[in-house]
């Protein structure tokens, strides 16, 4: 099992932000899911302070959160040797979302580099 190395502040945006390349299963699990999910509950809570509409508050960090979340999914899939176009899969009722998560969170990614570049650490 490897360790999943922490990114430095600038890999850390480029991680959140740039779709391109290819991400371990590890960083996939804390940048794709537990950041996201912390984010989010910090998120709601402040806006429930600031006392926002909850339906509001909803699409707000939705909002925030698409991007970032949907590029690391990208590069997921880069290491899976797949297209970043498979991040729709999640649009598949209840099977698209067991799908990604398994093939995201558990399942390897290609050995060695591939047409998305190097195998990451």
């Amino acid at each position: 099992m490897t360790m999943t190395r922490i990114p430095d502040d600038d890999a850390t945006w480029r991680l959140l932000l740039d779709p391109r390349g290819r991400i371990a299963r590890g960083t996939w699990w804390i940048y794709g899911l537990l950041l996201p999910l912390g984010v989010g509950l910090l998120l709601h809570a402040l806006l429930g302070i600031a006392r926002i509409r909850a339906e509001l508050a909803e699409h707000v960090v939705n909002v925030l959160l698409l991007w970032p979340t949907l590029a690391v999914s990208i590069k997921r899939w880069h290491d899976r040797n797949h297209s970043g176009w498979w991040v729709l899969v999640v649009l598949v009722p209840v099977v698209g979302w067991l799908v990604a998560l398994v093939v995201n969170g558990f399942m390897p990614g290609t050995r060695g580099p591939n047409r998305y570049g190097p195998e990451p650490r």
